[in-house]
């Protein structure tokens, strides 16, 4: 023999029915908290904080940039100078 029983109720209901803590107020809490936490590292992840943090202290502006990229391209892994 078998025998089936359907039970509609909602989520809440069948929570308190079995005796189930309501986490909905934790939950919520817990969100606000990341949700917090998420807006701070996203202001860490602003383009110029970044280029500062990435880049040494001596290297303050595009240009001195520019002629430390060249100046490590104009190198020969030779040895020599790129010259010869």
């Amino acid at each position: 023999m078998k025998i089936t029983i359907n039970v509609d109720c909602t989520p809440e209901e069948a929570r308190t029915f079995m005796g189930l803590p309501d986490v909905k107020p934790m939950q919520e809490m817990m969100m606000k908290e990341v949700e917090e936490r998420m807006k701070n590292n996203l202001n860490a992840m602003d383009p110029e904080t970044l280029f500062k943090t990435w880049l040494p202290a001596g290297i303050s502006n595009m240009e001195q940039l520019q002629k430390m990229f060249w100046s490590q391209f104009g190198k020969n892994p030779m040895g020599g100078s790129s010259n010869d």
